[in-house]
């Protein structure tokens, strides 16, 4: 089985709406798994364990016709060190990440931007709108990393030639 991890502040916002529409992507076949099982989660940085994800995400997530229901859970070196790939909203999460596993380089590469073009701004105080912005940016930006990170273990597209470029 293949793990999937995305990473954010506090692991009530844009991590779960993450870790929830790449879950969906998977089980509607958006994304071929290769036939193998793929778990997704989410994690924060600073999260407090067991707290709410926001109700505007929720209502994002909901607009998409999807459900999430989870709590939030603090990044720990061993959800690294278990993961596939660390799928990370911004630098500052990478890097903090990676501070992690520190010396350990084979999990150190696992971490990577959702987009290495653009950091992931976070939506919280900023209204619905920027909830449901960023849902459709998810929608539109995750395929092309999911492909990327579930393609065939050593050929050219897969995640190893991702390394802690950002």
């Amino acid at each position: 089985m293949r793990t999937i991890l995305f990473i954010c502040t506090g692991n009530t916002c844009r991590s779960p709406m993450a870790e929830a529409i790449a879950r969906d992507m998977l089980a509607r076949g958006v994304v071929d798994t290769g036939g193998g099982r793929v778990l997704v989660e989410s994690a924060g940085i600073a999260a407090l364990d067991g707290g709410a994800v926001s109700d505007e995400t929720l209502e994002a997530l909901e607009a998409l016709g999807i459900r999430h229901e989870g709590r939030s859970k603090r990044l720990t070196a061993e959800m690294i060190r278990a993961a596939d790939a660390v799928l990370a909203m911004t630098p500052s999460h990478a890097e903090a990440a990676r501070r992690l596993v520190s010396g350990e380089p084979e999990h150190e590469s696992k971490v990577m931007p959702v987009d290495p073009r653009a950091a992931m701004e976070d939506p919280i105080g900023m209204g619905q709108e920027a909830y449901d912005r960023l849902a459709r940016w998810l929608v539109h930006a995750l395929p092309a990393r999911l492909r990327e990170i579930l393609a065939p273990r050593g050929t050219p597209s897969g995640h190893c030639d991702q390394g802690a470029s950002t």
